[in-house]
């Protein structure tokens, strides 16, 4: 079992409301450091280890300054991710980038930043040496096909559009080395909040392998192996959380078996999790405003799926609670839903909980759990809605905004309103 908790009160809410209007996402960066802490000491078991944080899952330069500080690199996928990271103070080979269909540019980005950059295709081999060059480290991203099997999210890796297939990487690796390239890398992604250990320890022995087949084909020796991400976060109360250590020493095992005997030791261990480390510790603060009892009994929120799209987009669970009333039986079965002109603008079917009161001045505080990761950062403008605010909860129980509510003059900033009285 995990336990949903959230650090402020019902009457802390009400006084931050005053100054932050819900909605808003609020993070916890005491727990945040913890766990990052936690990550790295459990990987210590490897000769070399470093954590790429995925920026997708939450592209703020606080939280990511927060994460370089502890240790923590960046996985970047695009030109503005690669900003965010270098604004972080996350340099040079901290940062990698994966991309794919990438233009020049972003490789030219990558290249000065000096990021490790990692090529999702055979013929992106040729683009990165005629446009920018290749640089020193390359590494490669790895599509196992049907040889791995995927999960709900993700998909399964033959149909992804990700990576190279075993046989091109055989044979890029052999490009690479033959055009100069002296260090080299091998990559994998190939699932999304997975919560079955196994799956990740499996994915470790079936990169192992191939590192050492690439030895004995190729005679390159890779520098490090990057894991990918993937480990899920127990969005429901009955999951449990990924141990760190369980994960590290079990990977550890697989490691002595086929990287030691291959005479690939030391091998580096690098990961890209981005979930894992700042889910569980992000929260989605709302009003509940209205009421509606037709075929079922609603509840509206000041929030929408233009705040947290997983919901709609997955048909994910998220855990709410009402602050206040965490110790009241659950007496009422809600669709809890926004105001977003869509049917499936739901953050929660047929729930159980307690009976919520509503107003936009005195309603009950509806708390959205396990929001920090893809959350704020997959919102979106439909239905001219404006993305609500971050708020950081230093370890001295201060708020710190770290990014604005938007408003209506930040939807209008991209018109061109020269041209438009000239229309």
């Amino acid at each position: 079992m995990s336990v949903k908790n959230f650090p402020l009160t019902r009457d802390q809410l009400e006084k931050i409301a005053e100054n932050h209007p819900t909605p808003f996402y609020v993070y916890d960066e005491r727990s945040i450091r913890e766990n990052a802490k936690r990550l790295i000491r459990a990987f210590s078991v490897f000769p070399s280890y470093k954590e790429h944080f995925a920026v997708k899952a939450l592209p703020n330069p606080f939280i990511l300054k927060i994460l370089a500080e502890e240790g923590l690199g960046a996985d970047c996928s695009s030109y503005t991710e690669l900003l965010l990271a270098e604004m972080a103070g996350m340099k040079r080979e901290a940062t990698m980038f994966t991309s794919n269909e990438t233009p020049a540019r972003e490789y030219e980005t990558a290249k000065k930043m000096g990021a490790i950059i990692n090529l999702d295709d055979f013929t992106h081999i040729e683009f990165l040496e005629g446009s920018v060059g290749l640089p020193e480290l390359v590494s490669c991203r790895y599509n196992p096909g049907p040889l791995k099997g995927g999960n709900a999210i993700i998909g399964n890796p033959e149909e992804a559009k990700y990576g190279f297939t075993r046989e091109q990487i055989i044979e890029g690796f052999s490009l690479l080395k033959k055009k100069g390239v002296k260090r080299f890398a091998l990559h994998t992604m190939v699932a999304s909040n997975e919560l079955n250990i196994d799956y990740h320890i499996e994915t470790a022995r079936l990169l192992f392998e191939l590192a050492a087949e690439i030895k004995n084909k190729t005679g390159v020796r890779l520098e490090f192996v990057n894991l990918g991400g993937g480990v899920g976060i127990p969005y429901k109360p009955e999951q449990e959380a990924i141990d760190w250590d369980t994960l590290a020493q079990e990977i550890k095992k697989v490691y002595d078996e086929i990287i030691k005997p291959a005479g690939l030791d030391p091998l580096g261990i690098h990961t890209e999790y981005g979930r894992p480390i700042t889910g569980p510790y992000g929260w989605l603060v709302t009003r509940a405003i209205h009421t509606k009892n037709i075929y079922r009994k609603y509840i509206g929120l000041d929030s929408c799926m233009a705040d947290l799209m997983r919901p709609a987009l997955y048909g994910a669970y998220h855990h709410i609670t009402i602050p206040g009333k965490e110790n009241l039986p659950f007496t009422e079965t809600y669709d809890v839903v926004g105001s977003l002109c869509e049917n499936n603008d739901k953050f929660a079917v047929r729930r159980r909980l307690p009976k919520i009161d509503v107003g936009e001045a005195n309603g009950d505080f509806v708390v959205i759990h396990d929001a920090g990761a893809h959350g704020r950062a997959m919102g979106f403008n439909y239905n001219g809605k404006l993305r609500c605010g971050e708020l950081l909860l230093r370890p001295d129980g201060s708020l710190l905004q770290i990014r604005r509510s938007e408003t209506v003059e930040d939807y209008f900033a991209t018109l061109d309103f020269k041209a438009f009285e000239k229309f």
